[in-house]
């Protein structure tokens, strides 16, 4: 049956359910935006699972309350009609002379077949998808990606394929490696991959049909023609989630959705978030260091997940780099300095400030030292040996150094060295860096699945604690959970914590604290209770670790034990900037 429609609305030309055969023979359904008439236009292509034609404000309620009011410009210059989460909005785009491409991903929305999230299937798919975009007689054979979150990370997957017609890939939030920063953190599992594929993939899977969403536009079914059984449904989805559960270590399932970076030469612009505590900015960053492209940027804001891609300043930075890349413009992106941050302060203050590199090579990589007495933080080690025993479902321990005698920027990765023991055979370490204003309040920020996420997040288990001494570096190290090793009850281990780069100048008067503890960290215990949320926002957003099956209270619900010896002081590392 013939899906596909072609109608001028709102100034465009559009093709609803555009076909695209796969190699396998499997049929793609892609919205095509471009400029009426004959031309050929530069491609803005995406490829996703979320389904094209589900409006925005009616799929995502809060989040669009949330951008309007934080970005109020997003409601001027477009009807909004064609709004799509986490999406360019055609109506601002195709009259700057670009054809934008959306497609539904195997298996979700109007694309059939069986859903298998970032695999491989999927990322030859995507190969497929951007090659088409590339020779079809209205384009001028350069596309570019573009997108947040599930839109940015296969990005990182399809350029080590290398198509052709691929020019330029802006990745926006987006992780780069399943296992660290999706599954398990640190080896824990995350809850957000159930929750998440649940919530926003099932939802909209092929064959869902007439018992989902309609679009607002065209009056069709948004997750296909057909509905299916429940049985049927469950035949055309990989058990994603499941998989995750299932497999505690890297394995060959886990190699096959982690890109080969060695193999991406794409121009590339990577932009991440600081408040992304939980999934992306990881990967914004590691992303960003080991592609092989030649031409590279790092760019790094705050707020929420979606306000600077939408915002004046977010989408100046998107039309600035494609103009110059898809289009041959003098754009002035040549003038875009390697790495750019809004470096923050308390109060949802950011400054631009343009770098060359990171991590920055001014840093000054600075111990400070945990005190067992007066729960302390400062740069000298603690004098005498001693332990600190702790329940894991408590709040634990957090150490401090007293309010700061001057201003001082801590950015870049930051890395904990703990010696632990437990009372079972593992433990599972969770640690947060955070900042104390003069009135004792902790300073959070807005972040960006979460309004009220602290500085920095780490976590481990212990049994996975293994390094790779070839990619580890002291401020981050990497584990390569590839083996557990076991805990002997009472005998402490040494734990070297990655904990996800951040942003922060501490004013003078506040304090820096650390805490360690055996949960999840939570701002103050409430929910921040955000209109039509579809999680609780307790600090870590959907980020969560308590799967009973991952963490049996008999092994991980007793008590752990810090402990301080000469030459074995616990510390967090911290990437100080030095005034200029």
């Amino acid at each position: 049956m013939d899906q596909t429609k072609s109608e001028i609305r709102d100034g465009m030309q559009i093709d609803w359910d555009a076909p695209i055969t796969m190699d396998d023979g499997v049929v793609m359904r892609a919205d095509v935006f471009r400029p009426a008439g004959s031309g050929k236009y530069p491609v803005i292509l995406t490829y996703g699972p979320y389904a094209k034609g589900l409006d925005f404000e009616e799929g995502y309620k809060s989040q669009w309350t949330r951008l309007i009011k934080a970005v109020p410009d997003t409601l001027k210059g477009s009807s909004n009609r064609y709004q799509n989460w986490e999406l360019v909005d055609p109506e601002k785009w195709v009259p700057d002379g670009y054809a934008i491409v959306r497609v539904d991903s195997r298996g979700a929305g109007r694309s059939p077949g069986v859903i298998d999230s970032w695999s491989p299937r999927e990322a030859r798919d995507f190969y497929d998808c951007i090659e088409w975009a590339g020779s079809q007689p209205w384009s001028n054979g350069k596309v570019g990606l573009n997108g947040i979150s599930y839109y940015a990370m296969n990005q990182w997957q399809v350029a080590a394929l290398q198509p052709e017609h691929l020019a330029a890939l802006c990745i926006w939030e987006g992780s780069s490696d399943y296992y660290r920063e999706l599954c398990r953190h640190g080896g824990i599992l995350c809850d957000f991959l159930g929750s998440w594929y649940n919530r926003q993939v099932l939802t909209v899977q092929n064959g869902v049909g007439e018992r989902g969403a309609r679009s607002k536009v065209t009056g069709d079914t948004i997750a296909g023609p057909d509905t299916l059984t429940d049985e049927q449904l469950r035949k055309n989805r990989a058990d994603v989630d499941g998989e995750a559960r299932r497999r505690p270590l890297i394995d060959d399932y886990y190699r096959a959705r982690m890109p080969d970076f060695s193999k991406i030469k794409t121009p590339l612009l990577s932009a991440g978030n600081w408040g992304g505590q939980g999934l992306h900015p990881r990967g914004n960053f590691e992303g960003y260091l080991r592609a092989a492209s030649k031409e590279k940027w790092l760019e790094v804001h705050g707020d929420t997940h979606f306000t600077h891609f939408y915002s004046n300043y977010g989408a100046g930075l998107q039309k600035q780099f494609f103009a110059h890349f898809l289009k041959g413009e003098q754009s002035g992106w040549d003038k875009q300095p390697k790495v750019s941050l809004n470096v923050r302060w308390p109060g949802e203050k950011f400054v631009l400030r343009a770098e060359n590199e990171w991590p920055l090579a001014r840093t000054q990589w600075t111990p400070y030292y945990l005190q067992p007495a007066g729960n302390g933080l400062a740069a000298t080690p603690p004098q005498k040996d001693a332990t600190l025993a702790y329940a894991t479902t408590g709040d634990a321990y957090t150490f401090s150094t007293p309010p700061l005698s001057a201003d001082l920027e801590i950015t870049g990765p930051v890395a904990a060295k703990l010696w632990l023991s437990s009372d079972t055979t593992d433990a599972d370490v969770f640690v947060a860096l955070r900042v104390y204003d003069p009135q004792d309040k902790e300073v959070v920020f807005i972040g960006s699945n979460d309004p009220r996420t602290p500085v920095g997040l780490g976590w481990l288990r212990a049994s996975q604690r293994k390094l790779d001494p070839q990619e580890s570096k002291p401020y981050r190290p990497w584990h390569t959970h590839d083996e557990h090793q076991p805990l002997t009850p009472g005998v402490a281990v040494e734990l070297d914590v990655e904990i996800w780069p951040t942003s922060i100048v501490v004013p003078k008067g506040y304090r820096i604290a650390f805490t360690v503890r055996g949960r999840d960290y939570e701002y103050d215990g409430t929910d921040a209770g955000v209109a039509h949320a579809p999680y609780p926002m307790k600090g870590v957003g959907p980020f969560t670790h308590t799967d009973p099956a991952d963490r049996p209270a008999k092994i991980f619900g007793g008590s752990n034990t810090l402990h301080f010896a000469a030459g074995k002081m616990p510390y967090v590392l911290l990437p100080v900037i030095p005034a200029k």
